[in-house]
């Protein structure tokens, strides 16, 4: 889960990896010391390589129905899932779906099952081979950050999950489905530079044969990787543009001394970081899987970069350095996949603010901002990047939307035209209504861009198109080509603007009336004159 308390490790850390500009080589590519040189990873042995999917928390007030929720992955074409248990309810919807799901062992059954084959092996038949293969379950993460959050059950983590393994072994499902558990990304010590990471020395005798039981059975180390806290913890250090996958300046890149690879973001420093951890308990065939990282959304006075436009900017860098194959600088040729944090904001999360907003959508599936992910593939490209509209969110007083409405049609300069009187968006007439079309307008407007459906907090993105009737929103594939003027003033319901709208039309009428007459008496009238 999001959390800062296991990234206070970066702090001092961080300090001793350079930020240097080399003005002779400066890239991904700068061969490596003839030290690391056999430092070999087996190649990616995904089918389709790399991919990005999502993780799906329950703490939401409206959580969506298993059946909703597999037509909402299937409509935004996410094609792997992890969730926090083994919820029946969704393994049953995922049937069929090609959907690909890892399914986990809650924290608090860890003991039970390490302690017994048995409840290990009834864990599997219940949870696993009820489902498969009709729900394409490819994983297993046991337990959740064990190693630093529960102590009392580190002892019986590996005996849990060599249970689970021998049980799917007994099922004839150990080459389809891994089983792994995911650590904190605190397990990793002086993780910059990446060269001098290593293991927590107090977990190391727990760490090691976890990593021997993944090598032995091809399957990944699960890391948690949070760029957000460690730039949080280390402002004015680490950059804001390398948390983000900025592109940066030679002088911005992030340079290992020992190794003279260039990192242009924290993201791959700390998968590096892994590996070198890894190499120096001599495991090096371990491909590692993130199964968390993201960026929240919004975050109270202390987390002033917890926005929609940091976490547009991350995720979305995220999901084409993924889809890029862009490696790390130590593996060029293996890109992790990961998992985004997450698919829904849990409005449930306690303090502080930025825990219950990490989503890319609300509860009621409507997106929390724009993604810019198109040219990646079909990931999330169904609505979010190309089918998303800007409207008014409930709760808010009239008075509050009235004043975001006025901005948009007026310094906004939103084409407010279709919400006057007569109009096709005027009714129903009522503030909600006529400031989503604003809303909306200005946002298409402006592209779509970051930042411009919010409104003072009173705006948000859906994926549902509010046309409705004869109104068509702007951002529906069915707007025509409509050239009215822009309308400023947006008291669309007063007695002031309903008078002058009929005096327009009765200009109208009257100019139509005049340019009639004339076409057809005209030439009688000039041929009476003439004589």
């Amino acid at each position: 889960m999001a959390t800062n308390s296991n990234n206070l490790i970066f702090l001092l850390s961080i300090l001793s990896f350079s930020f240097l500009s080399i003005s002779t080589t400066g890239n991904q590519t700068t061969s490596l010391p003839s030290t690391y040189s056999h430092f070999q990873i087996k190649q990616q042995n995904e089918e389709n390589g790399p991919f990005v999917g999502v993780n799906i928390g329950s703490d939401v007030e409206n959580m969506p129905s298993g059946s909703d929720l597999a037509s909402f992955l299937q409509l935004q074409k996410i094609t792997h899932v992890r969730i926090y248990d083994a919820n029946p309810d969704i393994l049953k919807s995922l049937s069929g779906t090609k959907i690909r799901v890892i399914i986990s062992v809650p924290n608090n059954q860890l003991i039970a099952i390490g302690s017994s084959n048995t409840t290990a092996a009834s864990w599997i038949y219940r949870n696993v081979v009820s489902f498969y293969p009709q729900t394409l379950i490819t994983g297993i993460s046991v337990g959740d950050e064990v190693l630093t959050t529960v102590p009392s059950s580190v002892p019986l983590l590996l005996p849990a999950m060599q249970s689970l393994y021998n049980a799917l072994v007994a099922s004839n499902l150990h080459q389809k489905i891994k089983v792994s558990t995911p650590h904190a990304s605190s397990i990793i010590l002086d993780p910059f530079p990446p060269s001098e990471a290593f293991f927590n020395q107090t977990l190391v005798s727990f760490i090691l044969p976890i990593l021997q039981f993944l090598s032995k059975t091809e399957s990944p180390l699960m890391m948690n990787f949070y760029p957000y806290y460690v730039f949080m913890q280390n402002k004015g250090v680490v950059p804001l543009d390398n948390a983000l996958f900025k592109s940066v300046t030679p002088d911005k890149e992030m340079v290992d001394p020992n190794t003279l690879l260039h990192y242009t973001n924290v993201f791959d420093a700390m998968i590096d970081a892994a590996y070198f951890s890894m190499k120096n308990l001599n495991v090096t065939d371990v491909v590692v899987l993130v199964t968390e990282t993201g960026w929240p959304s919004k975050g109270d006075s202390k987390e002033p970069y917890a926005s929609k436009d940091n976490a547009d900017t991350y995720n979305s860098n995220l999901i084409k350095h993924v889809f890029d194959h862009s490696g790390t600088p130590l593996h060029p040729e293996v890109t992790s996949s990961v998992y985004v944090y997450e698919l829904f904001d849990e409005d449930l999360r306690s303090s502080p603010v930025s825990e219950a907003n990490w989503g890319l959508f609300y509860g009621n599936m409507t997106a929390v901002y724009l993604l810019h992910v198109s040219g990646i593939g079909t990931f999330l490209a169904n609505d979010t990047t190309n089918q998303t509209y800007c409207v008014a969110m409930d709760g808010f007083d009239s008075k509050t939307l009235q004043a975001a409405l006025d901005w948009a049609c007026g310094p906004g300069r939103a084409n407010c035209s279709e919400i006057q009187p007569g109009e096709s968006c005027y009714k129903p007439s009522n503030v909600k209504n006529h400031a989503s079309y604003a809303f909306d307008s200005y946002y298409q407007k402006e592209g779509k861009a970051p930042g411009t459906c919010d409104f003072k907090g009173v705006a948000m993105i859906t994926t549902t198109d509010p046309s409705h009737g004869s109104c068509v929103y702007p951002g529906s594939k069915k707007i025509s080509n409509k050239t009215k003027e822009v309308v400023n003033s947006t008291q669309s319901n007063s007695a002031g603007e309903r008078l002058r709208f009929r005096i327009m039309i009765s200009c109208i009428k009257i100019n139509t009336i005049l340019r009639i007459f004339l076409i057809a008496f005209l030439p009688s009238l000039l041929s009476v004159v003439l004589l």
